[in-house]
């Protein structure tokens, strides 16, 4: 597994998500569109695949998954956002191969640089408490070491 292409599968992922959002265009056809124009080399297809469509399947549950930790409806929350904890808590529920922190880390690099200024801050404060419920054997593990 190479970091920079399952990076680059996010990165286009995110992409692929907001638009899934706010146009509703079949995610077939964004997956066709974005491997047609808009990714480069570099960037591992085969997950980039299961998260554009493997996050629209399970919205409504990842969904679920934040309600008890944000203070707005979902429908309020920034779009960007939106995309980017429903693809971090994709991987949490669905990725136990990849350890929780770096879940948390690449969806705050995503967050600072696609989302608004402070965004990030909200993103990790909901993001840590969904890792601590999800991954709690995994959390606690972490906490034991320090």
């Amino acid at each position: 597994m190479n970091p920079t292409a399952r990076r680059n599968a996010r990165h286009y992922a995110l992409q692929a998500m907001y638009q899934w959002q706010i146009s509703g265009t079949p995610t077939q056809d964004i997956e066709t569109q974005f491997i047609a124009h808009q990714i480069v080399k570099n960037v591992d297809l085969d997950y980039f695949k299961e998260l554009i469509h493997g996050i629209p399947k399970q919205h409504t549950a990842l969904d679920q998954e934040m309600v008890p930790f944000i203070r707005r409806p979902i429908e309020e929350l920034d779009p960007i956002e939106l995309s980017i904890l429903r693809l971090a808590i994709y991987e949490l529920q669905n990725r136990i191969d990849i350890p929780y922190r770096v879940v948390i880390n690449e969806a705050l690099d995503l967050t600072k640089r696609f989302g608004s200024i402070e965004g990030y801050k909200f993103v990790n404060g909901v993001l840590d408490q969904i890792a601590r419920k999800i991954r709690a054997v995994e959390v606690a593990g972490d906490v034991k070491k320090k």
